[in-house]
C-alpha cells in the first residue's frame, strides 16, 4: 500500500498535510480538510477578555458605598463605646480623644466607600451609555 503527502496551502498560508491516497475516501479527506482548517481558524482567533458589564459595575460601586458607610458607623460605635469607657473610669481626655478618633475614622471609611462607589457606579454609566450608541 503505498501513501503519499501532498502539502496543500490552506486560507492564512497555513500548511495542512493531507493524505493523497487511494485508499482514503473521498469523504474522509473533506472531513480532514474541514477539521484542520476549524482548528487553525480557532488558534488564530484572538484572545479576548471580557470585563464586567454596566449592571454588575453599578451593582458594585453601590456595594462598595454601602460597606463604607457601615465601617464608618462601626468605628463610629467603637470610638464612642471607648470614649464611654474612659468617660466611667474617670478619664476624661482619653474619652475625648477615643470619640475624635472613632468620628475620625468613621468620616474617613464613609468617605473612601462613597468615593470608590461612585466611581465604579459613573464607570458602569459609562459603559451603558457606550453600549447604547
Amino acid at each position: 500500500m503505498f501513501l503519499s503527502l501532498k502539502l496543500i496551502v490552506c486560507e492564512g498560508s497555513i500548511p495542512c498535510i493531507i493524505l493523497a491516497s487511494w485508499c482514503v475516501s473521498r469523504l474522509m479527506k473533506c472531513v480532514l480538510m474541514v477539521l484542520l482548517a476549524v482548528c487553525a481558524w480557532a488558534q488564530s482567533q484572538p484572545d479576548q477578555k471580557h470585563g464586567r458589564g454596566p449592571g454588575k459595575e453599578i451593582g458594585s460601586g453601590a456595594g462598595d458605598i454601602g460597606k463604607g458607610a457601615a465601617k464608618g458607623v462601626g468605628n463610629l460605635a467603637k470610638g464612642t463605646g471607648k470614649g464611654a469607657v474612659d468617660l466611667v473610669t474617670l478619664h476624661p481626655i482619653n474619652a475625648a480623644t477615643s470619640v475624635g478618633k472613632g468620628a475620625a475614622v468613621g468620616g474617613k471609611d464613609v468617605a473612601v466607600g462613597t468615593v470608590k462607589g461612585t466611581g465604579k457606579i459613573g464607570k458602569g454609566i459609562g459603559k451603558a451609555v457606550k453600549k447604547l450608541f
